[in-house]
């Protein structure tokens, strides 16, 4: 089964449009949506309303916009890098943003990658497709697993 990515997006048409674009690259990785920093740590923590594993499982990937409402995505990159549970999830920053700062601060705090939203369809399929073959084909995810209080545990499942 296809781990699922979180893609934490405050912009319903960029949500829309991964989805899109995502299913016409052959992606077949469920995306779940969170539109604001603290719905990212909650849904990653197993809080409510997320603590439903089989319905909001831990994501193979997390795509992070920085500019979200009540937390950046800077704040929930720290968030997540300060919890060794989960501390080694794939987080792609996917940002309007190519100020270096923000690029700066992003690998600062442990992002796996940087990358500007593109501005046109035909880049959006082209980074879906390098997603595809990367990120969701050659790259082999560190296991992740839920511990029954929610918080995400390191130890072995299955990266497909």
């Amino acid at each position: 089964m296809n781990r699922c990515i979180l893609q934490v997006e405050d912009e319903e048409a960029d949500i829309f449009l991964v989805k899109q674009v995502f299913h016409r690259a052959g992606i077949q990785n469920p995306i779940r949506a969170v539109t604001d920093g603290q719905m990212a740590i909650n849904y990653l923590n197993g809080t409510e309303p997320f603590e439903n594993r089989k319905e909001f499982p831990l994501p193979a990937l997390v795509l992070l916009d920085l500019k979200l409402p009540k937390l950046s995505g800077l704040e929930v990159l720290e968030w997540i890098r300060r919890h060794e549970n989960l501390s080694r999830l794939v987080v792609i920053v996917f940002s309007s943003s190519a100020h270096p700062s923000d690029i700066q601060r992003a690998y600062d705090l442990g992002a796996n990658s940087f990358v500007q939203k593109p501005h046109d369809l035909e880049h959006t399929l082209e980074f879906a497709q390098l997603l595809k073959g990367w990120w969701l084909g050659y790259n082999r995810f560190a296991p992740l697993q839920e511990t029954s209080k929610g918080a995400a545990k390191i130890t072995h499942i299955d990266p497909g």
